[in-house]
């Protein structure tokens, strides 16, 4: 086991995790002419959470040698995010995914440790604190699928000892935990799955149902013994496609002290690429079903945005193409629309939404809790620490 991490791996998060992490990670900014926000202040009280994002910024001078560009290194100073929840390994069924994972939270331990003065390790809600209070950006590690797990339970306690405290149950299809949002057949959670979720609460690990079935999400979240997150999703009242949850999930989510994370992806519409109104949209509903204190923001992409050129719009081809063909693309999912949202692809975008919500008639308080404060509660309720 080499522990040694694959470059869109370091870039990303993960090579294989999202339909939003393949992609050239060089932000190419706003419209000409669209002022950037302010730095926050340092002592802002605030925390800005990505409940599923990845951090980007990197060169790679050498193979295997990672460097912050000044891009990074300047939105850190600015505060432009603090904590980002991201995704460790690989998803989906396949061969050595025990071994990867491992390898692949090895290779993050090393990164972070070379750059401990801009990176942190999140494993508890104290972390965070100080993570913040010393101007760095931390990283939760998690999962966005079971199948690390290699069908033995007990894994879960191995991989939280490792520091995985966020577990996401299925990707897509169905694994030996359930069925995940594009089975036919929407059969909801195996034994295994209730085994796992048992595992996951004793271990005080977030569970994540993002990506699953409407009954592995109903199940899911009464099988829990606590709050459990859905960390990157759409509104399905809004737009028809299964990447996005009910409203009667997202409620019983809520009612049990869950957070709902919104994304900015292309399902946050039918067809086109996703406008600053359509995120906008989706959480003014989110916050109508499953109130102020239980929405949060996931955004399922890089921290400083994606590039947009020929270039990356051909790699993004390839990446749909390639989803295709391994069965795990999602309809709303497109060779043409890119993953993000237009407005808000770039390292400022939480202070571009928080001025948005702000001009929508949102309280600062409200627009504090969606944008961090809501998940950094439930990381401390669910870590117990």
């Amino acid at each position: 086991m080499s522990g040694t991490i694959d470059r869109r791996q370091f870039l990303l998060g993960s090579a294989t995790a999202g339909a939003a992490m393949a992609l050239p990670s060089f932000a190419h900014g706003q419209a000409p002419g669209d002022r950037a926000p302010p730095p926050r202040p340092r002592d802002a009280r605030s925390i800005y959470v990505d409940g599923q994002g990845a951090v980007d910024g990197f060169d790679e001078p050498e193979p295997g040698r990672y460097v912050p560009n000044e891009r990074l290194l300047a939105a850190i100073r600015e505060r432009r995010i603090d904590i980002v929840n991201a995704t460790i390994g690989d998803v989906g069924n396949g061969p050595d995914r025990f071994r990867n994972a491992a390898a692949a939270v090895a290779g993050w331990d090393r990164l972070i440790d070379a750059h401990a003065n801009i990176l942190a390790k999140i494993e508890s809600a104290a972390y965070i604190r100080a993570a913040v209070a010393a101007g760095k950006v931390g990283i939760v590690y998690n999962f966005q699928d079971t199948t690390p797990l290699e069908a033995d339970a007990g894994n879960v306690d191995t991989f939280a000892t490792l520091g995985v405290r966020v577990m996401q149950l299925t990707y897509n299809k169905r694994n030996l935990a359930g069925d995940g949002c594009l089975e036919r057949s929407n059969a909801g959670i195996s034994d295994f799955g209730c085994e796992v979720i048992a595992r996951i609460n004793r271990a005080n690990v977030l569970l994540d149902l993002s990506h699953a079935g409407q009954r592995t999400q109903a199940e899911g979240i009464a099988a829990s013994a606590g709050p459990a997150s859905i960390t990157h999703s759409g509104c399905r009242a809004l737009v028809d496609l299964p990447r996005n949850t009910y409203d009667a999930e997202m409620r019983a989510l809520a009612d049990k002290g869950g957070v709902f994370g919104v994304y900015l992806m292309p399902f946050l519409r039918l067809s086109g690429q996703p406008q600053r109104e359509d995120l906008l949209r989706h959480l003014d509903h989110a916050v109508n079903v499953c109130g102020e204190d239980h929405v949060g923001i996931g955004t399922d992409d890089p921290f400083l945005g994606y590039a947009v050129n020929d270039e990356s719009r051909a790699e993004h081809r390839r990446f749909y193409e390639d989803r295709v063909r391994r069965g795990i693309s999602a309809p709303g999912e497109s060779a043409e629309v890119m993953n993000y949202v237009e407005g808000y692809n770039s390292g400022d975008r939480y202070d571009r939404i928080a001025a948005d919500l702000g001009r929508r008639g949102w309280s600062g308080a409200r627009v504090d809790k969606v944008l961090g404060g809501n998940f950094v509660r439930l990381f401390g309720e669910v870590w117990k620490a």
